[in-house]
């Protein structure tokens, strides 16, 4: 398989969801600490939000992102246990086109030298919809820790060999033209 060389740090809008029934803006610090690595290695926050553990919400979010053109990557913490609120993975594999079946192994690998066999209870997922890679994580701040810098930092970096996701995702080119066209349309607002 063919890779182009990509020598330029190629900068993604990437939103943040926050999967919690009882996290608030001020609380949230997992949402948190993914907002400052994401901005820290060069990419933009699109978009952060936190919803209640409930299927449809999630699901809500994560489809009017992955509808945007300005979107295109999704990082999900919260809702991968066991409990009977924990419905982070079933909200979003059904909108899934294609699933990261790696992403929850290598999670899981990672997460095992911290925390031992309890791993296993991290049901984390990733997939694409619609050029946009959506990365699901549990929702204490080490395992987004061990997310990011393990396996996300990498796979959202376009210098990342031998391969990464950038390539697949909604290209620069698409939301230079979809800001481009947001800023006509406004200007004939403010003109009309």
């Amino acid at each position: 398989m063919a890779h182009k060389q990509v020598t330029e740090f190629v900068p993604l809008n990437v939103a943040v969801l926050t999967v919690s029934d009882t996290r608030t803006e001020e609380t949230d610090t997992s949402g948190h600490l993914l907002v400052d690595n994401l901005t820290a290695t060069g990419h933009k926050l699109a978009d952060k939000a936190i919803v209640k553990d409930d299927i449809y919400k999630i699901r809500e979010v994560v489809s009017r992102w992955i509808a945007s053109e300005n979107v295109q990557a999704v990082l999900v913490t919260g809702g991968t246990g066991f409990s009977g609120r924990d419905s982070t993975p079933e909200a979003l594999l059904p909108i899934f086109d294609k699933e990261v079946d790696g992403y929850g192994e290598l999670f899981r690998q990672l997460s095992y030298e911290q925390i031992g066999t309890s791993t296993i209870q991290s049901r984390t997922v990733a997939g694409f919809a619609n050029g946009t890679v959506i990365f699901v994580m549990p929702g204490s701040n080490n395992a987004c820790k061990t997310a990011w810098e393990g396996i996300i930092k990498e796979q959202l970096d376009s210098r990342h060999r031998p391969c990464n996701f950038v390539e697949q995702l909604k290209s620069a080119e698409q939301l230079k033209s979809a800001e481009q066209l947001k800023k006509v349309e406004q200007l004939k607002k403010v003109e009309g």
